[in-house]
């Protein structure tokens, strides 16, 4: 199989691509996923499939703090300025710890906010300009 086949041939295939991410404290991880809107699928005592959609990843009962501080995902959105308004209203930040919410920023490229997790995570709402 050549170069082009190869790549035909995964194209086809594909149907979701999902990221692992490690919880340092797993009920708490859980419960602000299922608060942020995810709906949750329990695989196991210590691992939970989140979803929105079509879209999602894994939740692990596993913390190395290296790995988790240095993760991040990027959620394209519709419209940064009005998920930063409905993360706001959620008030996250407030009920869990170490949950941080930045204002909305715009760059050449688009807008985004940020959103830490419990553990660390780093995610990026982000609306790009197309």
């Amino acid at each position: 199989m050549d170069n082009q086949q190869q790549r035909s041939f995964l194209s086809g295939q594909a149907m979701s691509i999902r990221t692992f991410i490690g919880a340092k404290d797993f009920y708490q991880s859980r419960k602000f996923y299922q608060e942020l809107g995810f709906t949750e699928s329990m695989i196991s005592d210590d691992m939970s499939y989140f979803s929105i959609r079509n879209f999602g990843f894994y939740l692990q009962q596993y913390f190395v703090k290296d790995w988790v501080d240095n993760s991040m995902i990027f959620f394209e959105v519709e419209d940064a300025d009005a998920t930063y308004e409905h993360l706001k209203s959620l008030e996250l930040q407030d009920r869990f710890t170490r949950v941080r919410l930045s204002t909305v920023k715009e760059e050449s490229w688009g807008k985004e906010c940020f959103l830490h997790d419990p553990s660390g995570v780093l995610w990026h709402f982000g609306q790009f300009y197309y």
